[in-house]
Formats: C-alpha cells, structure tokens, sequence
C-alpha cells in the first residue's frame, strides 16, 4: 500500500514559509480559550517536492481517462478538453453567487438560456430545465412531470410504468420511487423490444414507457413509430432514457420520433467532468404539451433581459434543486456545444459509433457476440466461449485489462446477456488506442488457451490485488484499506 502523507514526514521541514502575521499572536485575545489548541496541529512537514511526488505517485496507481482508454459502456467516458476548465474556473463565472440580483447575472443567464435552446433543438424537444444535477435526478423530474400530467387530466388510474428489461437500474427505481408499478417488457431475438409483448400488457392503466434509445446492447430501436403508436392511443407518454445519446445526437431529433420527455446526461455526452458521484447535470426536455409542469424556475428572456420565470408555478412539479443546478457543468457543456456547432455534434456521433463497430471487428473473432449486426456507440461482448472451454469468466478478463494498462468495460451488464462485457470506445479515442485496446482482448483470449490459471490470479501489477467484492460493499472505507482488501 502507498504511504501516507504523515508517513513522508520529517520534523522541521518545510515546504512553504509564510510571514508571520501580528494576527497570530493576538488569537488569545480574540478567540475564547475553550476553542483553542492547547497543541500545535498535527500537520505533515514535507517539501513541496514531497507533497508532490506523493500525490502524483497516488494518481498513477489510479485509472483515469488521460491515462488511458475508459471503455464502460453507457457511460461515455469520453475525454474532456482543458479548455473547458480554463473557461469555467474564470473569476466572472467561479466568483458569482446565487443570491445575486438577476441585472448583476446577465451573461451567466444568458449562456444558460441558450443552453437550453440548443438541447431543445439537438432533442426536438419544446423546452429543457436545466435543474437536474444527475441523470437519475433527471429520470426523477420526468417521471415526475408524467405524473403530474396525469393528475391534471384526473387519470387517477394510470399506474403502471412499462420498462424493458435491458434497462438501465435506475429507471425501475424511479418509477417505483415516484409510486409507480414497474411492468417489465421482454427483449426480442433481434435485442429490441417486444412488440407482441408490449401489446399484450399496456392497457388503460398505463402511464408511460421508459425506453434507452440506443439500448444497452448498442442497438438503435427501430420499432419506434409502432411503439409510440402503442402508448399514445392509452394516452400514455414515452420518455428517453438519454444516457446513449452520443450515438444519435445531431442525427436523430427523439422529440420528433414519439418521445414526449427525454433526460440529458451532460457528464457523459456533452463532455463535462464525470465520475465519483459528481458533478453532474441531467437536464430534462419536453414536448408542448407538458410545459406547464416543468420545474421553476425557467430562464427566459425579455427583449433584451434575462430572467428567472416563475409564471407557471401553479402547474409546476415545483424546484428539483436548490438555486439552477450545477452551474460550472452547465457551462462546460455551453462551451462544448458551442465549439462544435451543428455539424461537429453529429460528427461526434458518427464517430462514436464508428469506432464501435471498428472495435467490435476486432474483437469478434475472440469473443461471442450475440448481435453481429451494426452496432451504435457500443456493444455487447461476452466471455461463454472462455467460460466454457477454460473455466475464465468476465470477472477474470476484466481483472486481467488492468494488468494490460486499460481500465474494464461495464461487465455483467445488461443482465440479459450471461457474462456481458459492454464495450463503448467513444469518438474521442484514435484508431491507434482504440487497436491497442483490442490487441489486449486479443492478449487475454490466447492467454485463456495457454494459462487460464493466470487470469484467475489477476490483477498482478495493481497496488491492491482482487477485492473481497462482498466485504467492500459491506464495509466500505473509502480512507484506510481493510483487512479483505489486502493482496491474495
């Protein structure tokens, strides 16, 4: 295990000297006794040179997507342009605060008016909240809005959620959160929906149907007409899991396909930093019809004047977040859309799910694929044939990517595929990384055949080895390791 920052430390040295201050030697006088140390703090004394070779030393140990590809499906860990950073920590945006008076906050309004403009026309969808600060949340407010529309209408007998099995988890947790009954609808042969099915469970209690559009598997759902045909003669609404969007965007308009509601996920496709349970920012757009029930505040602008519109508050599902979501996150992805334009965001898209069906070319001699066809941002390997002929699984082959240099894809997901490796690339990865990623597959497919007893041992280069995976969703310590995370 790494030493700690205490453990670097010597006594009497320094990495910094600071001035002593007159304040110092008046805290007796201004501070009462009882809150004061009786002890100087305990504080490491390293060198700045110290300080720094330990926390790069820490980084290096970690994965991340500078290091290296980030292949988890549906997550679209794509890499995120500095630029981004550099803009959004500038004193006109990082120094504002959200009590401020609206005249004093103009250029910040703006750019988040025309945020919403722009998901608006990317979805095809009326109008965008920029509220949500994840895409769970997201799924929360549009769950939210279908049950508001409803009660509007006093369809007080709508309540049933129909949800596809290849879903994502969060979408069943929604629904039942927001007091819904989830109806699980089959996938087909073809790893779409089944229409037969669908038919045969949605009824008049219908409220909805939550569909990811590509779906899990990474394949575009072309039944949609059918689909939408299905729920609005039920007056039930269709809402877009959006967290595939970087296959479609700038290609397909969901607002003009069926969808009614449809959540953003800016932390993935619209290049905003991801991971370690924040930030994030999942906006939600709507058609026409369900505009009266979007959160307040809206920004909307006056002439010349922006401001926060409270004037439906009457229909509204009321606030989803303190003051108007993640602002830093916004922003980023104001600056990505911008820079981009209309043809770079389709660009993004065709690329990404170029580089899918590249790699999974490579990879389909190695490994099973259930659905050979073209895929979109990703696919669905999985490990039967090795599980079958040497006794290695997912697991042993997601371990063994970390010896390689390259962080696992999603694995044993989506739960209809039996040891599923879902794999996304991404746009931003070259045709060289995303080759050096498949010549690791290719590794770890002849290692199965020659020493299958290796995979089960690895990883074998990482600062911790295999994990008690039981024990550390029980006993999670996110600061000292634990007794079943030490080495084998």
């Amino acid at each position: 295990m790494s030493k700690t920052i205490f453990e670097h430390s010597i006594p009497g040295r320094k990495g910094v000297t600071l001035p002593p201050r007159e304040l110092d030697t008046q805290l007796k006088d201004i501070i009462p006794s009882e809150f004061l140390r009786n002890e100087p703090a305990r504080l490491p004394e390293v060198s700045e040179l110290d300080a720094m070779r330990h926390y790069i030393g820490l980084s290096r140990k970690n994965h991340f997507i500078e290091k290296g590809l980030y292949p988890l499906g549906s997550c679209t860990m794509k890499y995120n342009p500095k630029i981004h950073e550099k803009l959004a920590a500038k004193s006109c945006f990082s120094q504002l605060h959200p009590y401020q008076h609206e005249l004093t906050l103009q250029g910040s309004l703006e750019v988040l008016y025309e945020l919403q403009k722009d998901l608006a026309e990317i979805s095809g969808m009326a109008q965008v909240t920029l509220q949500p600060v994840a895409g769970a949340q997201g799924e929360f407010t549009g769950i939210k809005i279908i049950d508001a529309y409803h009660k509007a209408k006093g369809n007080l007998h709508k309540t049933k959620i129909v949800v596809p099995d290849s879903a994502h988890g969060t979408n069943p947790a929604t629904c039942a959160l927001v007091g819904y009954d989830v109806v699980e609808l089959r996938s087909d042969e073809r790893g779409r929906c089944d229409i037969e099915h669908l038919r045969s469970i949605v009824d008049e209690n219908t409220a909805g149907f939550m569909l990811t559009n590509p779906n899990t598997l990474g394949l575009f759902e072309d039944q949609l007409e059918e689909i939408a045909r299905i729920i609005h003669d039920v007056d039930g609404l269709i809402y877009m899991d959006g967290a595939n969007l970087n296959a479609i965007m700038g290609i397909v308009q969901p607002g003009k396909v069926g969808f009614d509601i449809i959540h953003f996920n800016l932390h993935k496709t619209f290049s905003t930093p991801h991971g370690g349970g924040g930030p994030g920012a999942g906006p939600v757009g709507v058609v026409e019809k369900l505009l009266p029930f979007l959160p307040v505040p809206m920004v909307a602008k006056d002439e010349d004047r922006y401001f926060l519109d409270y004037s439906h508050a009457d229909t509204s599902i009321g606030k989803v977040h303190s003051f108007y979501g993640n602002f830093a996150v916004l922003l980023r992805a104001h600056i990505y859309i911008k820079m981009l334009g209309p043809e770079g965001v389709r660009r993004v898209a065709e690329n990404a799910v170029i580089n899918a069906n590249y790699l999974m070319a490579l990879l389909k001699d190695h490994y099973h694929i259930q659905h050979l066809e073209y895929c979109m941002h990703e696919f669905v390997a999985d490990s039967l044939w090795q599980k079958k002929e040497y006794g290695v699984n997912t697991l042993d082959i997601a371990k063994r990517l970390l010896d390689k240099g390259f962080h696992a894809p999603t694995v044993y997901f989506p739960l209809i595929v039996p040891e599923a490796m879902m794999i996304e690339p991404t746009e931003t990865e070259s045709k060289q990384s995303i080759e050096a990623f498949a010549d690791a597959m290719i590794e770890i497919a002849q290692e199965c055949l020659e020493n299958p007893e290796l995979l089960k041992e690895a990883p074998l280069t990482t600062p911790v080895r295999r994990v008690d995976d039981v024990r550390a969703v029980k006993f999670l310590d996110v600061s000292h390791p634990f007794e079943g995370a030490q080495d084998k």
